[in-house]
């Protein structure tokens, strides 16, 4: 009686683990395509040159100080806060280094409603590709420590190294 008690709870226990970790293995949001981030969203005035700006700010993230070009970006995050991104041609749209990379490292930064966790950074490629295959931390030690579930009002960021936002991704709604 024992043993087959035994057997049973350890039957159990070991379904347990394998629906948990399948649950991990789960999709919590996925994007795909991508914006390029413009710097500045508006002027203000009636002058057609105007020296004062709106800045483009993203949940709290400043732009850079120059334009930056996307071509493509798709990216998965996993209930258990693993995320993949595969960015292409990331590369500097505007000034003198117009066309590079400008040796420039990025992260992915995900907010869940107020929740924010981000990746380690990465280098770009030289052709402004890059690929992410990280865990996401938390930005604040009072945030959980996986992005909660269910990801409410979804915004992915690619952040440089500084922490301005060179683009966003698009979120896929099923």
């Amino acid at each position: 009686m024992k043993k087959s008690l035994f057997a049973s709870a350890f039957v159990v226990l070991i379904g347990l683990l394998s629906a948990s970790s399948g649950l991990a293995d789960e999709p919590l949001v996925t994007f795909s395509g991508v914006i390029g981030v413009i710097p500045v969203s508006s002027g203000v005035g009636t002058d057609p040159t105007a020296t004062v700006v709106n800045r483009n700010i993203v949940r709290g993230v400043q732009p850079p100080g120059q334009l930056w070009r996307i071509g493509d970006l798709k990216a998965t995050v996993k209930i258990d806060g693993h995320i993949r991104v595969d960015g292409l041609g990331l590369l500097l749209a505007g000034g003198n280094n117009i066309g590079t990379n400008a040796n420039q490292s990025v992260r992915a930064r995900l907010f869940c409603g107020a929740a924010v966790h981000q990746s380690d950074l990465v280098p770009l490629e030289p052709n402004g590709d890059f690929r992410i295959d990280d865990i996401l931390t938390p930005v604040s030690p009072t945030v959980e420590p996986v992005p909660p579930s269910p990801c409410n009002t979804p915004v992915l960021l690619i952040l440089s190294s500084s922490g301005n936002w060179f683009a966003a991704g698009i979120p896929v709604f099923k």
